[in-house]
């Protein structure tokens, strides 16, 4: 195994660089170390620039878009030149050890002389991060994860149309209960799925940013410039990042805004769970068959077999996502007094809980593209289980003043397999109208979907 060069993805530590890679490269601008070393350098320039313009103090930058440029293109070697500024020393500075001071060292070797006594003025490197960390996230989110998301509401809406007049027996505690349609079920899943969407697009813009200094006191902005009202200008400062402004904080952001975030993702996927395991249901019950891709096998020994895969990949990746963000989500709001940093090294891996997420919202999109319903499974199934329209029956009974309606039909369906006969020799014996009595011998258990039909035009409406 010597002989695989690091970079290799078959000599990756985790299958996100490794196995799927290719699912999980759209979060790199995003996650990767090079995205955060970027973004902390856009933080830096735009605080330079932002100091530039207040009157206290002698800074000139004659060229904003020029300074704009250390960010703006930003590429490989300007990632390796901070990383070398960190561990090894580079531009004749001594290796820093220290991730955002090395970042401080490279914007000197961006920009002239007379700007360096101005770079990272004032501020704690926790002021650099979590702006950093927090337009990564909104990036990732608003850029890759919920377009992602819209993708797998699309396929939803799309099998909701289709079938929407597909009668389906459903079950309730595993067991036959009054029918639907498989294109409400799927609207069922993309009206929630719309709703948990619409909350992580709330927590992605309530987003919210410090720059406060080393304890939360701006200390060492006012020692410098007692004259500037330095809240007024954080403030206007992280709003112009595009974020909400944090007015009070230790050295860290209470980050109460990131769980928020992360909790709203856990909803969305929890819905994806709900629907990964009902899809996977289907498939086993046969009322979904799938799409086959030629030349992929489904069992190495079984050759028939076309398993539901892209749900279970779906499910196991959101499972694991929602692990991690639970962890991220209740770890990253404490703080030994006023800052410790074992924060640091788990923020580090929220690019890993959004890369399980984007893997499981793909797959699960790629599965419900693949999947067909068997309208003659359902059709023979329904006919099969004629006892479901009992709930029909005795209420139609009560209609008509029958106190022991329920019973009745209880006394002929529960725990017994009953024909459609059945249920007319019961309706021969019944004291009613025979209007009524037409009206009970109409029934059919495919015919008993209410008006699944039009709840699932409503949601479809509002795709």
């Amino acid at each position: 195994m010597t002989d695989l060069p690091r970079s290799d993805p078959l000599a990756a530590v985790s299958p996100l660089d490794g196995r799927y890679a290719g699912y999980t490269e759209p979060l790199v601008p995003y996650a990767s170390e090079s995205a955060l070393m970027r973004a902390r350098v856009r933080v830096e320039v735009e605080y330079l620039l932002a100091l530039a313009d207040i009157d206290a103090t002698p800074i000139e930058v004659t060229a904003p878009e020029t300074l704009r440029d250390s960010y703006n293109s930003f590429d490989a070697a300007d990632a390796r030149l901070i990383k070398r500024l960190e561990t090894e020393g580079a531009a004749g500075y001594d290796a820093t050890n220290h991730d955002v001071k090395a970042v401080e060292y490279f914007l000197r070797t961006e920009t002239d002389e007379s700007l360096h006594p101005w770079i990272h003025f004032g501020l704690t490197s926790e002021d650099v991060n979590n702006l950093a960390h927090r337009l990564l996230l909104k990036g990732a989110l608003e850029e890759v994860l919920v377009p992602a998301l819209v993708g797998v509401r699309r396929e939803l809406t799309g099998l909701a149309r289709e079938h929407r007049e597909t009668p389906m027996l459903a079950r309730t505690h595993g067991q036959p209960a009054t029918p639907t349609t498989f294109g409400k079920e799927m609207a069922v899943s993309a009206a929630r799925l719309g709703r948990a969407i619409g909350e992580v697009r709330e927590a992605t813009t309530d987003l919210s940013g410090k720059l406060a200094g080393a304890s939360g006191t701006y200390a060492a902005h006012v020692a410098a410039y007692p004259e500037v009202d330095w809240p007024a200008f954080a403030r206007e400062f992280v709003t112009g990042l595009g974020l909400e402004h944090t007015p009070l904080a230790t050295q860290v952001n209470p980050c109460d805004d990131l769980a928020a975030l992360f909790d709203a993702v856990r909803g969305v996927n929890n819905v994806l769970l709900d629907l990964d395991r009902d899809m996977w249901l289907y498939v086993s019950d046969r009322y979904l068959g799938q799409r086959t891709v030629e030349g992929e096998t489904g069992s190495s020994t079984m050759p028939h077999k076309v398993n539901p895969i892209d749900f279970e990949n779906g499910e196991g990746n959101l499972s694991k996502a929602n692990n991690d963000l639970t962890f991220l989500a209740d770890y990253v709001t404490t703080s030994r007094l006023q800052r410790d940093l074992s924060d640091s090294t788990v923020k580090r891996n929220m690019g890993a809980a959004l890369a399980h997420c984007l893997l499981a919202y793909r797959k699960t999109e790629a599965g419900l593209g693949k999947v067909v319903p068997n309208e003659a499974v359902m059709s023979e199934e329904l006919t099969a289980t004629p006892e479901v329209i009992g709930e029909a029956v005795q209420t139609i009974l009560r209609r008509e003043g029958d106190t022991t309606a329920y019973e009745r039909v209880k006394d002929l369906t529960r725990g017994q397999r009953v024909t459609i006969e059945d249920f007319r020799a019961l309706f021969d014996d019944l004291d009613v109208e025979e209007s009524v009595r037409e009206e009970l011998r109409a029934l059919t258990p495919a015919g008993y979907t209410g008006i699944a039909t039009d709840l699932t035009d409503g949601v479809v409406e509002d795709d």
